[in-house]
This record gives C-alpha cells, sequence and structure tokens, in this order.
C-alpha cells in the first residue's frame, strides 16, 4: 500500500507553485509552469490543454469534486493526494494517496501522515502537503479570493448556468458545490504563513489582481526568469 511518509521533505529547499481555479487564470501566460514544481487543485484538469502545463502533484479534499472528475483525476498521470472520505470514488493506487481530512479549528498540519485541516479551503490542505514534502518557498497563483454566490458559508448550493467562479464556466455547471467561507479561509492563510515563516520559509501570493490580502504579492512574471531550484 502507498504510505504518505514517503513524501516527508523529498522537496527540501525548493520552490512550488500551487496553482488555484480562478478565472484570473485565464489572464495569465502559464508557459513558465512548465519549469515549475506544480501542485494543482481540484478540477484543474479543465485548462490543461489550454494552459500548456501539467501539474506534478494534485490535491482535491472536497468529496463533491472527487466524485465529479474521478474519470478524469483517475487518468491523471501525477501524483494526487485526496481526501479520504472521496476514497469510495478513487481508490489508492501508484498515482493516489489518501489523507485524512480534519474540520475545525483552524490548524495546520505539519505531518500529513496525521491528517490534514480543510481550513474552509483546498488552498490550505495544499499548503500543508507542500510544507510536508520541505518546500521553502511556495507561490500561490490562481488564488482570486472573490466569489459571487447566495446563502451562508459551506451551503450546498446546485448552480444553475455558467460557473463565473472559476477558469471554466463548466466548473461546476449544473451541479452541485459547497459555498466558499471567506473568512475562515483568511484565518488558514494566515495560521499558513505564521508556521511557514518560523521555519523561515515563505509562501508568496502572485494571483493576478487577487484579493486576498494575507501574503506578501508578487508579480508572477517574474517568476519566469527565475529557477527555485
Amino acid at each position: 500500500m502507498p504510505t504518505l511518509s514517503r513524501f516527508k521533505d523529498i522537496h527540501q529547499g525548493q520552490r512550488c507553485v500551487i496553482v488555484c481555479n480562478g478565472p484570473s487564470l485565464n489572464d495569465m501566460d502559464l508557459a513558465f509552469l512548465r519549469r515549475e514544481t506544480v501542485i494543482g487543485l481540484n478540477k484543474i484538469h479543465l485548462g490543461l490543454d489550454r494552459f500548456g502545463f501539467y501539474p506534478r502533484y494534485l490535491v482535491a479534499v472536497n468529496a463533491k469534486v472527487v466524485e465529479q472528475s474521478r474519470a478524469e483525476l483517475a487518468a491523471m498521470s501525477c501524483i494526487k493526494f485526496i481526501g479520504r472520505r472521496a476514497a469510495a470514488f478513487l481508490p489508492e493506487d501508484a498515482f493516489t494517496y489518501h489523507m485524512q481530512v480534519l474540520g475545525p479549528p483552524v490548524i495546520f498540519s505539519k505531518d500529513i501522515t496525521e491528517g490534514v485541516r480543510e481550513g474552509g479551503t483546498v488552498t490550505h490542505a495544499a499548503l500543508q502537503v507542500a510544507y510536508y514534502m520541505g518546500f521553502s518557498e511556495v507561490v500561490i497563483i490562481g488564488m482570486d479570493h472573490r466569489y459571487s454566490f447566495s446563502g451562508a458559508p459551506h451551503e450546498n448550493k446546485h448552480l444553475e448556468g455558467p460557473d463565473p467562479n472559476h477558469f471554466s464556466t463548466d466548473y461546476f455547471a449544473g451541479k452541485t458545490w459547497n459555498n466558499p467561507d471567506l473568512v475562515q479561509s483568511e484565518q488558514s492563510y494566515a495560521e499558513a504563513r505564521r508556521i511557514f515563516e518560523a521555519d523561515g520559509r515563505r509562501i508568496l501570493d502572485a494571483t493576478l489582481n487577487g484579493a486576498c490580502t494575507v501574503f506578501d504579492k508578487i508579480d508572477y512574471r517574474t517568476l519566469a526568469g527565475s529557477n527555485g531550484g
């Protein structure tokens, strides 16, 4: 059986890019990602042909997302970190590893073999995976941190019509999703920043016109001429 412990510090001192799923990805030249170690999130497969890169890793912890994309995720030839509550939709194999996903309070897990905290957003789970793998610098793109929705945070909603909140209008179109919780997400990001910086590491936000103010901002185009190792 695969074991998460094999990923401990395998990228120590290196840089990765976490690619979220906001519409801003459509306004970026993502060719630079071919030279980066990419952690993709959720349904990033919907844009790979158009964006021209392929992730080395993928994180998806929401069971609805995994169920809706089980065939596409199973076909991806990257390492996938999947929430255990979605295990029935995507069993473990040579590319697929299950993680226990824990609820509140907002905590950052340094050891993903003991579980990860969802913290209101898959990005928080991905930051815990990146930390465990030893990355010293994490750059986030596509984290627009703005949504159009009605109802309460975490509420199940059926989306009628095209999806305005993700890079693909088909993302949740005609499907059920969970409303975002921006307040809890920001609390999670703040905790992630605290843990990274206490260990001499850093998280940077290179999202184009992103609304999140938790992380220091950089222009993603500066990454094109640099190499994170």
